[in-house]
């Protein structure tokens, strides 16, 4: 992976309503926790929902890649039930 496409994972995206964040996490043991945030909504209506995931990931790139891809998951079973 070179460095656009790294920074790519860590950029924002937005799907409709919804902006989409990897945000991985360090782990004392060398290794990254998967995390993502879907927020929607502004000021006082604005929402933020951040999951984390139970595996872990031995670059922060790989991290953020699970996070996002489960972000976009999420997103598209929400809408598509609506």
């Amino acid at each position: 992976m070179n460095h656009y496409q790294a920074i790519s994972l860590l950029s924002p995206i937005t799907m409709g309503k919804y902006r989409i964040a990897a945000c991985p996490r360090p782990l004392g043991s060398g290794r990254f926790e998967a995390q993502v945030s879907i927020a929607s909504g502004r000021g006082s209506a604005s929402t933020d929902r951040v999951m984390r995931f139970c595996d872990d990931f031995s670059t922060h790139e790989a991290a953020a890649h699970y996070a996002l891809s489960q972000g976009i998951n999420w997103v598209c079973e929400t809408t598509r039930t609506q």
